[in-house]
């Protein structure tokens, strides 16, 4: 089918998604602040209050990909409408509780609405001018990781400050205002893929995978990675992914087209995809902890919470700056020249923390650079996808992808996390993770960041004619696009 003509009025379109993108993230930070109080504020345990993050990441992992592909059969602007609900509704729910039950409720229905970003995504490619498109993608690509860098110290400051229930009105207001935008400022195209069918059973199957391998990699630490439990999970999870992959390539309309997920230039920008979100989130991991670690350790820098998000703070600015060059740099290189130096940067950068992890304007030069680098590859990532999958496929093909980051973010959490708790050092009858174990985490989230530069390296150039943006789709879901590798 024909492309939808441009808007000519794309630049509130733009800014809707950018700030829609950056409300989900701050949705997911929103409690971070909180966490050591929870349990009080609660009337429960450390172990409940844990499901609060947990939940979020598992019903966000299901719903991303569902959500992508919901915008493909009924229209990307009514899929934004219907995420921007549960965001408001989770919100609301969260403010009035008092106890642990209704806040996972609550968590849950906010992890509902993640999909707004890989929607705004692919909503750019049927309304932005092709000379717009680059670094339009690139910006609301890159929401994500703005609203994280900048929700953490306004959490902090608020949270501190206030009453804690002021962070769940304020999100509400913030989705319901998002919401307001979308409705006047989002034109409706058509659906790329309407009157294909709604794959029931594909969805199923996903979301069982999906829980099962999310649940066993976020709690494995805690309930042992050889309990009986984990492993169960992870089984549960390698038969249900199968039995769910096998379903895929024989059913008329797809949740996910596999085959096209199969196409060299998409499997290597999902594999990459899967490094960048692990060496990213080590970072966001590790520099807080260094930031506020007592500085009695010798290597801790006794910030408080309001402090250390301040200084991590102009890592989520530079995003905001970064990601128009980053998409002039696809306009001119095209998007895997991008997505390469995106991960060097962030290699870069964590090659600078080991010289820079013993003061805070160290660590915020070093977060700068890092979050510069996820900038450009963040950017990159969604162009590469979109110019290699067929218009009826793009919100799918970008959930799946947002998926891939989030699944890398995931087990990011848990290595670094098995790295700190196993590398100690005890002081006054406490222990805490050493110097050598931030020091060995932040290593390997540089050398993953490395690992994604080569992926990148290897994916195929084009074949036939090049051009050097993500305006043009490919004729079938298997051809390459005619865009430059």
């Amino acid at each position: 089918m024909d492309a939808p003509q441009p808007t000519a009025r794309s630049g509130g379109v733009v800014a809707t998604l950018a700030l829609a993108g950056i409300t989900a993230a701050i949705m997911q930070t929103l409690v971070t602040p909180l966490l050591p109080e929870l349990p009080r504020i609660l009337h429960t345990s450390s172990a409940d209050t844990a499901w609060v993050i947990t939940v979020t990441l598992l019903v966000g992992g299901v719903c991303v990909p569902i959500s992508g592909r919901l915008g493909d059969l009924l229209g990307k602007r009514r899929m934004l409408l219907a995420c921007a609900v549960p965001l408001i509704a989770g919100s609301v729910v969260c403010a009035l509780s008092s106890s642990v039950t209704p806040m996972i409720i609550g968590r849950g229905l906010q992890g509902m609405g993640m999909g707004m970003v890989p929607l705004g995504i692919a909503l750019l490619r049927d309304v932005v001018p092709v000379e717009k498109l680059s670094s339009s993608i690139a910006l609301v690509s890159a929401s994500m990781g703005i609203g994280g860098g900048l929700g953490l110290p306004i959490a902090a400051a608020v949270a501190q400050y206030a009453n804690w229930r002021v962070l769940f009105w304020g999100s509400a207001v913030l989705a319901a205002a998002v919401g307001v935008l979308i409705w006047f400022l989002i034109p409706d195209v058509p659906a790329g893929a309407k009157g294909q069918r709604f794959d029931v059973p594909g969805a199923l199957g996903l979301a069982v995978g999906l829980v099962c391998l999310l649940l066993a990699i976020s709690e494995g630490a805690d309930w042992g990675w050889g309990s009986a439990t984990t492993l169960g999970l992870f089984a549960v999870a390698l038969v249900a992914l199968v039995g769910w992959g096998w379903w895929e390539t024989r059913t008329t309309d797809p949740l996910i087209d596999l085959r096209t997920t199969a196409a060299p230039r998409v499997l290597l920008t999902n594999a990459a995809s899967i490094f960048v979100g692990f060496a990213m989130y080590a970072s966001m991991l590790v520099m807080p902890q260094l930031l506020q670690f007592p500085e009695a350790t010798g290597y801790g820098l006794g910030q408080s919470m309001l402090a250390a998000g301040l200084w991590m703070a102009p890592g989520g600015v530079m995003m905001m700056f970064v990601s128009p060059l980053g998409g002039k740099l696809t306009d001119a290189r095209g998007p895997k020249f991008t997505l390469i130096c995106g991960a060097l940067v962030i290699a870069a950068g964590y090659g600078l923390s080991m010289a820079l992890m013993g003061t805070a304007w160290g660590l915020m030069l070093v977060g700068i650079v890092i979050n510069s680098g996820v900038g450009l590859a963040y950017g990159a990532m969604p162009a590469l996808i979109m110019s290699s999958v067929p218009l009826s496929e793009t919100a799918a093909a970008n959930g799946f992808n947002t998926l891939m980051r989030s699944l890398g973010t995931s087990i990011g959490a848990a290595v670094i996390g098995v790295i700190l708790a196993q590398m100690t050092t005890t002081m006054g009858g406490y222990s805490f993770a050493s110097e050598d174990g931030f020091r060995t985490a932040l290593l390997i989230g540089g050398g993953l960041a490395l690992v994604s530069a080569l992926i990148a390296a290897v994916i195929p150039a084009v074949r036939g004619g090049e051009q050097s943006g993500p305006g043009a789709a490919p004729a079938a879901p298997v051809k390459e696009a005619a865009v430059q590798g």
